[in-house]
Formats: C-alpha cells, sequence, structure tokens
C-alpha cells in the first residue's frame, strides 16, 4: 500500500510539473522578467512549502495573481527591487501565519469560495487564449486547425484514460502521448521551446543589489504588502479547497509560515514570488497527490528540466499543455453553484456571481473582499430585521419590555423604535434575558434610551444581562441598575 502511494505520488508530481513550466514562463513574461526567475521561483516554493507546509498535496509556485501585482514595480524599478519585494513580503507571510491569523480563513462566506473557484477557473481557461496567437495575431488557417485538433486530442485522452485504467495520470499520459507523436509524425505545431528556453544553472544566493534605506522600503512596502495579501487569500482559500476535495485538514498558519520562508528563500535566489496555484494543485490532486512527496517531485522536476532535461521539455507541444489546462478549468468550476442559483437566496446568488466577475475583471483580493463585504451587510440587514420586543402592564402598574435578537450598530435604530418614553408609566424594566449586546453601538443604544426615560421623568431598570453584557457595561462605565 505505500509503495502505492509513493508512486502514485510521484506520478502526479511529475504532471503537475508540466503543467507548472508553461504558467510560470508565462506568468514571468507577463511581469517582465527573465523566464528563469519564474522557474527558479516555482522549484523553490514548490518544494519548500511541499516540505514544511501544512496542507500536503497543494501546489504553490509562480503564480499569475502576484505577477499582475509587481509588474508596476519591474517597469519603474528594476528587478532588484522586485526581489526586494519578494523578501519583505514573505517575512510579512511568515508575521501572519506565525501570528496564528490563517483561521481568518473561516470569515469567508462560502458563496464567497464558489465565486473564487468559478472566477480562477474562467482566468485559467482565458489564460490559454494567449497560446492561439502569434505574437500579436490569431493564428488562422493550417497552424490553428492542428492546434485545435492537438488540444482536443489531449481533451479527450484526460477524459477517456481513466474509464480504461487508472495506474497512470491521464494528464500525464495525455501530454507524453500527444508530444511523442508530434515529434514522430513531424507534425507542425508550436512548443514550449517557443515561448522560452529554459536551460540554465543552479540558482545561486545574491541578497537584490539595491540601497538599503527608508526610501526603498517607501517604495517596496505597498508591493510587499500587497503581494502578501494577495498570495495569503489565494493560497488560504486554496487550502480550504484542498481540505475539502480530500476531506481532511490542513493547517492554515503553518502553511503561511511555510509559504513566507520558501518567498524569502526565492527572493534571495533570484526567483519570483509565489503562492498557491489552484489549477495545479488540481491537477495534482485529480493525478492521485496526497502527500508532500508529489509537491517534492513537481518541484525538483523543475529544477532537472533546467539543468538536464530542457532540449527534450521544449519540444512538448502547447497544444497539450492548454488541453490539461482547460480540462483543469472545466473541473475546477463550481458547476453545482449554477444549478442550485435559483434554489438559494438572492443574495447569496449576487455574492457568487459578482465575485466571479470581480475575479476576472480585477484580481482576487479585490474579489474576496467585495463578497466579504456584500455577505456581511446582507447578515447585519438580516440579524437587524430580527429584533423585536413583546410588552405588557404590571399588575403594580409598571410596563416591561422583553427584547429578542441581536443588539448591534444595524439594529439600534429598530431598538430605540420598539419603546414609547412618552406614554409609558414611571415605572418600564427591560429584560434582556433573549438580548444579547454585541458592540459598543449596542451600549450607546442602551444608554440614549436611559435618557430618553430621563427626560420624560421616568426610570428604566434593566434585567437579566449576560456576564458578557455586564462586562462591555462596566467598561464602557454604563450604570444598569
Amino acid at each position: 500500500m505505500k509503495a502505492k502511494r509513493l508512486r502514485a505520488d510521484v506520478l502526479a508530481g511529475l504532471t503537475t510539473s508540466f503543467a507548472l513550466l508553461p504558467e510560470c514562463i508565462a506568468f514571468a513574461l507577463v511581469a517582465h522578467l527573465n523566464p528563469l526567475m519564474g522557474l527558479y521561483g516555482a522549484f523553490i516554493i514548490c518544494t519548500l512549502t511541499a516540505l514544511f507546509g501544512g496542507r500536503p498535496g497543494m501546489v504553490s509556485g509562480a503564480a499569475g495573481s502576484m505577477a499582475v501585482v509587481i509588474v508596476a514595480l519591474v517597469v519603474q524599478h528594476g528587478v532588484q527591487y522586485l526581489l526586494a519585494t519578494v523578501l519583505l513580503g514573505g517575512l510579512i507571510m511568515m508575521a501572519f501565519g506565525l501570528l496564528k491569523l490563517g483561521k481568518l480563513v473561516r470569515m469567508v462566506p462560502h458563496p464567497v469560495m464558489l465565486g473564487f473557484v468559478n472566477g480562477l477557473a474562467i482566468i485559467i481557461a482565458l489564460a490559454q487564449m494567449e497560446h492561439f496567437k502569434s505574437g500579436e495575431t490569431w493564428l488562422s488557417g493550417t497552424p490553428l486547425y492542428m492546434m485545435l485538433g492537438l488540444v482536443a486530442v489531449t481533451m479527450a485522452i484526460v477524459y477517456v484514460l481513466p474509464r480504461l485504467t487508472r495506474t497512470v495520470p491521464p494528464a500525464l499520459v495525455a501530454i507524453l502521448g500527444v508530444g511523442l507523436a508530434v515529434y514522430l509524425l513531424g507534425l507542425p505545431t508550436r512548443t514550449l521551446g517557443d515561448m522560452a528556453h529554459i536551460a540554465g544553472g543552479l540558482p545561486t544566493l545574491a541578497l537584490p543589489d539595491i540601497a538599503w534605506n527608508l526610501d526603498t522600503l517607501r517604495i517596496i512596502a505597498p508591493y510587499a504588502i500587497l503581494m502578501a495579501l494577495v498570495g495569503l487569500l489565494e493560497t488560504l482559500l486554496t487550502l480550504n479547497l484542498t481540505d475539502e476535495i480530500t476531506e481532511s485538514r490542513g493547517y492554515p498558519d503553518r502553511e503561511c509560515v511555510a509559504l513566507g520562508a520558501a518567498n524569502v528563500v526565492s527572493g534571495a535566489f533570484g526567483g519570483m514570488g509565489g503562492c498557491a496555484m489552484i489549477g495545479q494543485t488540481m491537477i495534482n490532486l485529480s493525478s492521485g497527490g496526497r502527500g508532500r512527496l508529489s509537491g517534492v517531485v513537481a518541484g525538483v522536476s523543475i529544477l532537472l528540466f533546467i539543468l538536464f532535461l530542457s532540449p527534450l521539455i521544449e519540444r512538448i507541444p502547447l497544444a497539450a499543455l492548454v488541453g490539461v489546462m482547460f480540462v483543469v478549468a472545466q473541473q475546477t468550476f463550481a458547476w453545482a453553484s449554477l444549478r442550485v442559483m435559483n434554489k438559494v437566496p438572492l443574495n447569496d446568488a449576487l455574492v457568487i456571481i459578482a465575485v466571479t466577475v470581480i475575479t476576472v475583471f480585477t484580481d482576487l483580493a479585490i474579489a474576496v473582499l467585495c463578497g466579504i463585504i456584500i455577505a456581511a451587510l446582507n447578515f447585519a440587514w438580516q440579524q437587524a430585521r430580527q429584533l423585536y420586543a413583546d410588552s405588557h402592564l404590571e399588575n403594580d402598574g409598571s410596563k416591561l419590555y422583553r427584547v429578542h435578537g441581536t443588539l448591534f450598530f444595524a439594529s439600534t435604530t429598530p431598538f430605540l423604535n420598539q419603546f414609547d418614553p412618552a406614554n409609558d408609566p414611571v415605572q418600564v424594566t427591560l429584560d434582556c434575558r433573549h438580548l444579547s449586546f454585541v458592540d459598543y453601538s449596542a451600549i450607546a443604544a442602551l444608554g440614549t434610551l436611559r435618557e430618553r426615560y430621563a427626560k420624560a421623568g421616568k426610570h428604566l431598570r434593566v434585567l437579566h444581562l449576560s456576564e458578557r453584557c455586564r462586562k462591555l457595561l462596566k467598561r464602557a462605565r454604563v450604570h444598569h441598575d
């Protein structure tokens, strides 16, 4: 059983490494960097997070979300400032994990998760469109038909092979099979070597050649913070998704520390920054990769390709890699979210759509932040609407109010509207047995209510406060008797 597990991890890692190559090269080119910087970053980050991270089976590398963040920095200040930014961003990620803030991902609602997954699936698919171009013009005629045909064959292999055998990852068979067919038949199609030449040596330790002063810090700090936030967000959401797929539990804080350390090492050795990559993670998981070995094999394979196997690797047809990524996009998209659109509350459906669209047209960080804000505002609105009170006159002529619900910033107005200080008797009692105080707005609302009764020459007595409410009121020095 153990030998079977090791074999599955090795094959899954090898498959993932083929999928990492074009992505990391493309992201490096997007950021106006040498493709080797993307590959060095992929090797270092993938290997270190696999060894020391908190989520076996998840794959990290030089991610596109990070590349987009630092384009302006590279154009304006150069590569050395980028490397310093990667170092600082890595330290921020480590601090995030050491402070045990990874649990904040629990604040991301499920509709936001679905929007995140759908948005990234669309981005993965759209990114493949660039391979149907030659320069700035779209392919046409025979080159286009050849590309489409090979993509279709690749996808067919990935879909059909699992019905015949599960001993080898279908994506690996598809890439190698199509690559061999193109070579033996001499088919004219674009290969990985047309994107970039990947031959190189071992990465070398060299700290960024910049002035280490406050002026430099002012330049790199905003990019480093944004890079860290985007990287952490994508990593933690991918970790959640991996937990669901594998039905096991990862450790987000440990993953944050490992990712930060990997980015520091990558920056020190001339590599790009990176984070979890959902597409490559899906390939790894669907190929049977569950242990740390799969990530290590993927990372080390990248280095071996650079050092020894570049002539062979550069012969891999882009069509084969595009076909695999199209399948990944299809499998990543949460199709179930479309089927339940008319069954879930309208606000949840809007969150799914909004996060998906914003992810595609802006970036992940903004999309998730918008989704959380929309979901939080909706939650606050729903909670505020649920606050109500019942009241009756007691035998002694006083009036008793029983308020039910949660008192916080959004429900203070409905709370105050439940009372009638002008027409109530002199003695009024507020029973808080079923009322929960949440924030300072709740305390202020209670103070306002007391003042209204005092101005009317009446006395408000408050009963049955929970211990937590008493502490809140005591801290704010509000008298509640």
